[in-house]
This record gives structure tokens, C-alpha cells and sequence, in this order.
């Protein structure tokens, strides 16, 4: 423990465990007057135990499915706070799919395939001990069904169809449901038999939890969660019930009391339970305490009676139930002591004439002193209304003048005694400001003077202060700050702006400031232009219930004449101290004849104009108060809207004050239905702004109407309106509903508009919801996605675009109102007819020879129909580029693959292949591949290329372009011309492609078709692949984008996407260079 003090340190740093140390606390503190003891401190050493070691088997899930990841941390002190995360430290997304409980669990409300993932996380933070804890990796493997079936929700948490809560008043009330379901379930929360607290509600975790902030015994009740989604609902009931620990409504207090007198100690606390009160004395139990005539209990007081010093002792108030409890120390001092002055004598205090003087007289003493105030020697004792006597011995003189200056006396006095002290109050003059700065005009590099010559009391000591935008003045030598002024010399254009000037002494302080413009200055001696004074000697004359005459005297107008005077009134009775703009007049005017409003008690002052701007406003002029009146006008915006089927919402614009025109402002609402023949419903009401007619027939109109009206009198008669009750869901669903399919991807559907008083509401239109149920090629259902298709105003057809080909459709027909959609009319079924088929999946050359390959392919993924035929054509491509004869062959539908025999051997050919249906044909896909070459032909131009004749013939061809390159570079140095340039300028051959500056690749040839063939330049990784990226003459991009493979013979096998291509002519085309095989054939 601390030294001199209560304190107890515990400190584990140097050694031992904090578990040692676990326990409860008491600080008792004690003297010859009694015992005072604490509340119990608890200490507990904080935990972060590690995750128990478990089998983790992996969660295989059917798509659309629930499921629960459950995190089961480790039971810590405090709780840990759980998160989930991946092995990438990222924390999972959740959604209102995903989401994870007030447990830590994990809920899916159905899995989707791109759940999928073996790690999943589970982290728990202990922060007191500033440890992360983490569960093993969890796998979940989401398989698909097709089709996907869908599912009403159904309560993952909390479990069955009721559960209750208990929660204490004060803190946090979290409820929590989590739904499984497909479509995903929305949750929605309601509070049987009330409302949800405003201000103290949120919702959290995608509105399934929840958050009711410092909750009270009201908050108990019955909360319902509801979760929805397209296929149903369930709910579950969560009974709540607020408990409360102990807390004051009176804690008790210290006593002073003297010998003889009587006392309580009152010990008052609520809870819920109720809870029970404990009296102590000194720490002891009163029950078994010493024991004290002048002393009796009483529940939750003790009476003291006639008490002796030896009463004297502290007490402590239990409250306790079984939540929590209170204990507070009150000490009953019995204490026989004469009154003492605790305020120094003779103590100065000095104010400023007209401000308030507060003279302290603190006090002690028993029995509690009473005391008097006396001003002089030989004065009376002070009372009045100009004085204030405050419970702590204080006066306070609200209005200080200078004859309250003087000697007040405090005299205390008690059964024991009575003492006595003076103080002296000095009334100081205030200080002023009686020649302040003005509005300055100056020229560029001219000298500036602003004055502030002050008056103050002569006692005390001012200080003047000179800012320049309300900082410090620039620490520039060009201003001079003198006893009563303010001197710029050689003025900039940056000493534009407003100058203060502050007076400050040890009681006041006061400001004045100005205005200094500079200006550049003029060739001539400028006339300085300011703005006008103010106006002055403002006169109210023919005093009238709606009119007055306001005149004044202009100011000194500054070498600007004043174009016009601007008049604002006040209205001192509804917004005083806020000026509105009431006229204005030509500045050639000094009078004006005003209109009025009665009930308003106007001030008027006038502000003059010139170029240079705004005076300063002038003094206000006198008061008027016109006469009231009954009001002039009524509400505006009147307006009636049912909020509910069986309401009607009358709501107004409020009049302002000044249109009251009298005390007791109110609004006359009435209301009668239209084309019926009623009397006027009305009713009187202040105060508001909207009126509720409540037991209205659904949508019906109305005739409304709000008169103003005050004590003396009604409005003029107000207009009428027409307005609606309440919308309800419309009663009945369209009929007849046809459906004409216009083509296979077009369809126009028909209805019969339903009648105008089933709508029950302003009639919006008609939603078409449509769906495709099936495709009549697959027939493979699967998950059912609705369209919704809205057609404003009373329309009885519409257009449904973007339908798929060769498919069952079903649609319905909803009429939709303000308040929301009517009934579904019976489901109508259609069907598109067949369009053309999309390309074939893939096609793929497989097993090439010297005189066949094998093609492969795959039907398309969208038929749009009954596939009839394949037809497959294909072209060779000879060395130079061009395309032979082109042949077409016809494919049953039924057939995935060809072998086509009698080709030429190493020789490429293009392929295009595409699918028919009755309808005709689709896009087609197009390969390319070569056939094998014959050995013996490949030997052939290897023997050729290691011969002995043909390495020297290439050896004299590399001598030769090395003596024409070093001729070309000796005749270009000497500025001349090489000739065979000359003739390649005139005579470019075509064929011949430049090298590209940024690669060192070949160029492209480009002709006018779209069917290209390989390009020069292209190379094959070590992977036997071809990737689009890895070059910019790429063979996949031929290919349109898809990865090509090389065969052991090193033939091409390329694998394209069904991209639609040009039909292939057949004539002499442009193709890629020949593989390097080729290009040794061609040589020999």
C-alpha cells in the first residue's frame, strides 16, 4: 500500500503469478469518528486459453443449401472478439447471404459454387493480453444439382418458434435471427402490442441483428423477427424481459447535526427485483452494531432523535439484489461548533458601474448558521427585491451603481454564537470608447491615420490592443501605433482590410473598428468616395390599424450620391432582434407611407445606398404595436393523402407569426366525401400542422378545407380541395390475357384492363412478370430467374424482347397501384419458336497422317432448336499464300467426328465447320492443320542441307552482301547515292515485308479478306504451346485467342473458340509463310 494513502499496488512485473492475486477487494478507512468502507473490488487474471485440438472433416454442400461453420472459441476473461478470415489474412465478405452470428459461427443461408474454398478461419482476439488465437482451416466443397431447387426459409438461429431474453436496464439488448432459404430470406423486426424505442434503435449484420441501446423496464416485451423471401415466411418470438441491478432514487447524504436535534438518513433504490436494503454502522452490521438510543431504523431510513455527540458514526446503505448492488458511506457528524466565517475580512471587490456584484460570506457551523447582510457601520439589515441571497452566504447585487459602493457586513450567528465580517465593494466607471476608427478610403502609397481615444476610470489602468482582420498587426515598421491612434505609412494594396481597436482593463474590455479600402490613385486629385452615413432623427407620424408615415433625415452622402434608401422593420412581439426587409425608395425621398399588419409590434430603420455600398443601419425608431385583427389568410399547400386504407392525412402549410394577426392562432379542419351528399366534418386544433381522419373508406375523394382563426375572430372562407383516403393492394388481376409470339425472340402480350374500383388507388400501370421455364431442345430445367416488365397508365399490351429461341415461357399480368401490386392473373404458357443454332462448341484436328486427319467437335451450347446437319468446309493453303478449291461435305446431326482421307501430305488446310437447324445455319468455327510429310522427303532436304557445295554456295553469298554493305557505307559517307537503293525506291516489291522497328518481327500481310493465315515470325515455347501473349505474331491470334499445341511429328493442332468467320471464297488469298519444312521443299 502506498504511502499516506489508500492505495493498494499490486505489481507482477517482477515476478509472480497474476492467479495469485485473484480475489475480492475492501478498502476500509477509519478514525475516532467511524469507518467508511469501499465496494467490493473484484480482480480476475485475464485468459486466452488455446483453440482445443479438433478433427476437422471437410463440408461437402449442395448448392443452395445451408450451412453452419461453427467457430467454438475458447473460453476467455474477457470474451475474445471473433472474426473470420483466409490464409491471405483477408477478411471474408459476407453479405445478407453470409454472415456471421453474435456466437461467431459462420451462417450461410445457401451456399453458392463460388463458396468454395479450404480456408476458412475462424480468429479470436483476446485484447487484454494482446493475443490472436486461431481455429484450423475449415473446407468447404460446394457441389451443383441442376436444377438448383429453391426453399421457404427456415431459422438457423435461434432454433423453434420462441425463446426469451433477459437483459439488464442499462445495457445493450442484441436479438439475432439468421434464416436459410433460396431465394435469400430478408429479415424484418417488429414489437407485438408497440413500437420500436426511436433514437435507440439500429439495425446491424444486414438487419438480422437487432441493437437496442440503454434499454429501461419499458423495453420488455415480445419481438418478433420475420424472415421472407418469394417462396413463404417464418417467424420466431423472442420474449423479452429487462432486469435491472440496484440504482438510486435517493442516496443518502452526510448529516451535521447538534446535540439535540433530530435527523434521517434516507437510503432509497429500485431495481428489479425489487431490491433489499441493509443498513451498517462503522462496517458493522446494525444489527449487531453497538447500539444507539437516539437511533432507529425504518426500512429504508434511520431516524435520529435528540442526538448526542457519541452519535456520531458512518453509515452504510446496502441495496442489493441478485444483479448487482449499491453501497454508499454517509457520516453523521454530531458536531456542537460556533459559526465561523471562512471568507477573508475585509476582502476588496471591485465591478464596473450597471454589471452585477456577487459578495461572498462563506460559513460553517452547528447547528447551521443564519446569516444577515448590513451595508455601513450603523446600517440597517439589507432586504429588498435589488438584492439576492443566495444559500451559501453569498449577495449578489444584480445592478452595481455607484451608491452601492461601500462597507457591507456578514454577520453568522447559531445557538453557540454569532461572528461577524466586512468586505468593501468599489463601483469603477466603465470604460469607452469615445472617438472611434472610421471608415477609411485611401489612395495607393498615401498615409492613413485611425483614431481611439477612450475614456475610462481613473483608477484603473487600460491597455490598447490594434488588430488587422482580428490577428496581430504585420510586424511592419510602416505602422505606428500612438497613445490614441493608428498610423500606416506609405499604404499597399495588402493593407486592405478591417482594423480593431481593443480596450482592455483588470475588470472590462471594449472594441470599436473600421474599414480601409485601398485604391489606386488617380492622374488628378481624387475625390474620396465613401459609402453614406447613416440616416438619423427617425419620426413615426399618422398612426393608422394597417399604415404609418415613416420619415428621417439623410446622412452625409460622401461625394456618392445616395440612389436609394432601404427600410427594415423588427417585430419585437414574435422575432425580436431580427430585421426584415419591409421597402425601399429613390434617394431623392425622405418619407414613406408603410402597410402594416396587425398584431405586430414594429421598429423601423433605414440604411442609405450609394455606388460605393451600404451605410451603416440608422438607430431604431419607436415602437408601435398595431391592434389585433382576425386573420387575413388561410393556410397554404392544403393537401389530403390516406397513409393507410382506412385514413385520411389533411396536412397545411402553418401560418407565420406575423400572420396571425392576433393572439390564440388555430386551424378549422374540415373534410366531407365528395359526390356524397354529407354535412362538413370539423375539428379545431393548434399547433400542428397535420390532421388524421381516421375509419375511411379505401380511396374515396374528399373535399378539404383549413381556415385560420384566432381570439378575435375566423379567416375569410378558405377554398376547397380534393383529396384521396388511403390506397389498399388492388382486388382483382387482369383477364384475358393472350400472348402472340411475334418471332423467336419477340412476343407481344394482350389483357383486359381490370375495373377502375378494383384498383383501389391511383391506377400506375401493369407489371408483366415472365420466366422461362424450360428449353424445348435440353429439356433440363433449371434456376427459374422472373423478369418484370412495367407498363405506365392504363396500357393493355406490351412488347417482351430477348427471349431465347426454341423455349417455354410462362408470364402473368399484375395491376399496381400507390400502394403496391394486385393479384397475379393465371400463369400463361407460350413457347418461341426455333432460331439459328450458336457455333459448335469446339472442333478439334486430332491424328494427322500423310493423307488424313481426324476432326472433333462438339454441338453447340445453345441449339436454339433441332439440330438437322453439320457442314464442314475446307480448303488447302499452298506455300505462297493462297487458298485452293474449297469442298463442302454434309454431317449427320448425330455424328462428333470425321476422318477425312486422299489429302495431300504436308500440306495445311483450313477448316469451317458450323450446325443447321430447320431454321438455317449458324456461326461457324474455323482450324487450321497440316498433314505429316513423307521421310524420305525429309531426308532429302537434310542430306541437301549438310553437303559440302551447299554450306560454300551460302559462305560466297554472306562474302558478297558484306563487300556490297561496306561499299554502301563508304559512297554514303561521301554524301553519294547507292544505286541499288535507287532502284529498290523505284521498284518496291510488294512481297517484300519491313522489318517492324519495335520487335524485329516481320510485318503482317494484309489483304482485303478476313480469312488469314499463320503469321511470319511466330515461334513455339518450349511447352509446345502458343500463347497470345507471349508475341505479337502469335499463331493463336489467327486462331482467334486459344491456346494451340504442336504434335510428336511436329505438326499443328490448333483448338479455337467458335468465332463466326467470313465464308471462305475460293480464289487465290494471302496466307503465312510455310513452316520451315515447307520452306525447304520451295528451295529445292
Amino acid at each position: 500500500m502506498k504511502p499516506n494513502s489508500g492505495t493498494l499496488v499490486i505489481n507482477i512485473m517482477n515476478g509472480g503469478k497474476a492467479e495469485a492475486y485473484e480475489g475480492v477487494y475492501q478498502c476500509t478507512a477509519r478514525n475516532e469518528r467511524g469507518a467508511a468502507i469501499s465496494n467490493n473490488i473484484v480482480i480476475r487474471p485475464s485468459r486466452s486459453p488455446l483453440w482445443t485440438k479438433e478433427k476437422l472433416e471437410p463440408n461437402h454442400v449442395r448448392e443452395g443449401d445451408s450451412l453452419v461453420l461453427h467457430c467454438r472459441p475458447p473460453v476467455g476473461l474477457p470474451p475474445p472478439i471473433i472474426f473470420w478470415m483466409d490464409n491471405a489474412f483477408q477478411r471474408l465478405p459476407q453479405s445478407e447471404r453470409v454472415s456471421q452470428g453474435l456466437n461467431g459461427d459462420l451462417y450461410f443461408s445457401n451456399v453458392q459454387p463460388e463458396d468454395t474454398r479450404e480456408d476458412y478461419i475462424c480468429y479470436a482476439r483476446f485484447n487484454h493480453t494482446q493475443t490472436i488465437q486461431q481455429k484450423q482451416p475449415i473446407s468447404v466443397k460446394v457441389f451443383s444439382t441442376k436444377p438448383v431447387t429453391e426453399r421457404q426459409p427456415v431459422l438457423l438461429t435461434p432454433t423453434g418458434s420462441t425463446s426469451t431474453k433477459v437483459e439488464l436496464r442499462g445495457n445493450v439488448l442484441l436479438l439475432e435471427c439468421i434464416a436459410a432459404g433460396l431465394p435469400t430470406p430478408v429479415i424484418r423486426w417488429i414489437k407485438e402490442g408497440g413500437e420500436l424505442p426511436a433514437n435507440r434503435t439500429f439495425f446491424e449484420n444486414f438487419k438480422k441483428t437487432l441493437k437496442i441501446i440503454d434499454v429501461s423496464e419499458a423495453d420488455s416485451g415480445n419481438y418478433k423477427c420475420i424472415a421472407r423471401n418469394t417462396l413463404g415466411s417464418v417467424h420466431h418470438v423472442i420474449s423479452v424481459t429487462v432486469k435491472a441491478a440496484p440504482y438510486w432514487i435517493t442516496a443518502p447524504r452526510n448529516l451535521v447535526l447538534s446535540p439535540g436535534e433530530d435527523g434521517t438518513l434516507i437510503c432509497r433504490a429500485n431495481g428489479n427485483p425489487k431490491p433489499s436494503i441493509s443498513w451498517l454502522a462503522n462496517g458493522v452490521p446494525i444489527a449487531i452494531a453497538p447500539e444507539d438510543p437516539s437511533r432507529k431504523v425504518d426500512g429504508d431510513t434511520i431516524i435520529f432523535s435528540h442526538v448526542q455527540e457519541r452519535s456520531s458514526a458512518v453509515y452504510q446503505c446496502n441495496a442489493s439484489n441478485e444483479y448487482g448492488y449499491l453501497l454508499a458511506n454517509a457520516f453523521v457528524n454530531v458536531l456542537a461548533e460556533p459559526p465561523r466565517i471562512l471568507t477573508p475580512a475585509n476582502k476588496l471587490y471591485q465591478v464596473i458601474a450597471d454589471s452585477p456584484a456577487l459578495l461572498d460570506c462563506a460559513y460553517f457551523g452547528s447547528p447551521k448558521p443564519e446569516i444577515e447582510w448590513f451595508k455601513g457601520v450603523k446600517g440597517s439589515i439589507l432586504r429588498g427585491n435589488e438584492y439576492i441571497f443566495h444559500d451559501n452566504g453569498t449577495l449578489e447585487i444584480p445592478v452595481a451603481q455607484k451608491n452601492s459602493a461601500g462597507t457591507y457586513t456578514c454577520v453568522a450567528r447559531n445557538e453557540l454564537g454569532k461572528i461577524q465580517n466586512d468586505v468593501q465593494l468599489e463601483i469603477k466607471d466603465p470604460t469607452m470608447i469615445i472617438k472611434q476608427p472610421e471608415y477609411k478610403v485611401i489612395q495607393r502609397y498615401g498615409q492613413v491615420s485611425f483614431e481611439c481615444i477612450i475614456k475610462h476610470d481613473s483608477t484603473l489602468l487600460p491597455t490598447v490592443t490594434w488588430l488587422k482582420d482580428n490577428d496581430e498587426l504585420p510586424d511592419d515598421e510602416r505602422f505606428l501605433v500612438g497613445k490614441d491612434n493608428l498610423t500606416i505609412m506609405n499604404v499597399t494594396d495588402k493593407d486592405d482590410g478591417t482594423y480593431t481597436c481593443i480596450v482592455n482593463t483588470t475588470l472590462d474590455s471594449v472594441s470599436a473598428s473600421a474599414v480601409l479600402t485601398v485604391v489606386a490613385a488617380p492622374p488628378t486629385p481624387a475625390i474620396i468616395y465613401a459609402r453614406p452615413n447613416p440616416p438619423f432623427d427617425l419620426e413615426l407620424t399618422g398612426q393608422l390599424e394597417r399604415s404609418i408615415d415613416l420619415s428621417w433625415i439623410p446622412g452625409d452622402e460622401n461625394n456618392s450620391p445616395i440612389t436609394n434608401f432601404v427600410i427594415e422593420y423588427e417585430d419585437a412581439l414574435h422575432e425580436p432582434g431580427v430585421w426584415h426587409y419591409q421597402t425601399e425608395v429613390p434617394g431623392t425621398q425622405t418619407t414613406v407611407q408603410l402597410k402594416l399588419s396587425p398584431y405586430v409590434n414594429y421598429s423601423f430603420r433605414v440604411i442609405a445606398v450609394n455606388k460605393i455600398g451600404r451605410s451603416q443601419p440608422s438607430e431604431p425608431s419607436e415602437q408601435y404595436l398595431t391592434k389585433s385583427a382576425s386573420p387575413d389568410e388561410n393556410p397554404a399547400n392544403v393537401q389530403g393523402i390516406g397513409s393507410e386504407p382506412d385514413n385520411l392525412v389533411i396536412t397545411w402549410e402553418p401560418l407565420k407569426g406575423f400572420q396571425s394577426n392576433g393572439p390564440g392562432l388555430q386551424y378549422k379542419v374540415s373534410w366531407r366525401q365528395k359526390d356524397v351528399d354529407d354535412e362538413w366534418t370539423s375539428v379545431i386544433v393548434a399547433n400542428v400542422s397535420k390532421y388524421i381522419v381516421s375509419g375511411t373508406p379505401t380511396f374515396v375523394p374528399y373535399e378539404v378545407k383549413v381556415q385560420a382563426l384566432n381570439d378575435l375572430g375566423y379567416a375569410p372562407e378558405p377554398s376547397e380541395v380534393i383529396g384521396h383516403s388511403g390506397e389498399d393492394l388492388p382486388m382483382v388481376a387482369p383477364g384475358n390475357v393472350q400472348v402472340h409470339v411475334i418471332n423467336s425472340t419477340l412476343a407481344k402480350v394482350h389483357w383486359d384492363p381490370v375495373p377502375l374500383k378494383t384498383v383501389r388507388g391511383h391506377l400506375q400501370g401493369y407489371k408483366v412478370y415472365y420466366w422461362k421455364v424450360q428449353s424445348l431442345s435440353r429439356r433440363s430445367r433449371r434456376h427459374i430467374e422472373k423478369k418484370i416488365l412495367t407498363f405506365r397508365g392504363n396500357k393493355t399490351f406490351g412488347m417482351l424482347p430477348g427471349l431465347e429461341p426454341y423455349s417455354s415461357y410462362k408470364l402473368n399480368v399484375r395491376v399496381v397501384n400507390g400502394k403496391g401490386e394486385g393479384p397475379a392473373s393465371p400463369d400463361k404458357v407460350f413457347k418461341t419458336p426455333e432460331g439459328v443454332p450458336s457455333s459448335p462448341s469446339f472442333l478439334k484436328i486430332t491424328n494427322p497422317t500423310l493423307d488424313s486427319l481426324t476432326l472433333e467437335w462438339g454441338s453447340p451450347t445453345h441449339p436454339n432448336g433441332v439440330l438437322t446437319s453439320y457442314t464442314l468446309k475446307f480448303q488447302p493453303i499452298n506455300n505462297t499464300h493462297e487458298l485452293g478449291p474449297l469442298v463442302e461435305i454434309r454431317i449427320p446431326a448425330n455424328e462428333s467426328s470425321l476422318i477425312l482421307k486422299n489429302l495431300n501430305y504436308s500440306t495445311r488446310y483450313k477448316f469451317y465447320f458450323n450446325a443447321q437447324t430447320s431454321v438455317g445455319s449458324g456461326s461457324q468455327i474455323t482450324e487450321e492443320a497440316v498433314t505429316i510429310m513423307d521421310e524420305a522427303m525429309a531426308s532429302r532436304q537434310v542430306d541437301i542441307a549438310t553437303q559440302g557445295w551447299f554450306i560454300g554456295l551460302m559462305c560466297a553469298v554472306a562474302l558478297l552482301i558484306l563487300i556490297l554493305l561496306i561499299v554502301c557505307f563508304i559512297r554514303r559517307n561521301k554524301g553519294g547515292k547507292y544505286p541499288v537503293k535507287e532502284k529498290e525506291d523505284a521498284h518496291a516489291d510488294p512481297e517484300i515485308q519491313p522489318m517492324k522497328e519495335d520487335d524485329g518481327t516481320f510485318g503482317e500481310y494484309s489483304d482485303a479478306e478476313d480469312h488469314k493465315p499463320l503469321k511470319k515470325g511466330s515461334r513455339t515455347p518450349s511447352d509446345r504451346t502458343v500463347k497470345k501473349e507471349d508475341s505479337d505474331d502469335s499463331l493463336v491470334d489467327y486462331g482467334e485467342g486459344v491456346n494451340g499445341q504442336f504434335n510428336e511429328d511436329g505438326s499443328f493442332i490448333g483448338q479455337y473458340s467458335g468465332k463466326k468467320e467470313k465464308e471462305p471464297a475460293e480464289g487465290n488469298e494471302s496466307s503465312e509463310a510455310p513452316s520451315p519444312v515447307n520452306a525447304m521443299n520451295s528451295f529445292v
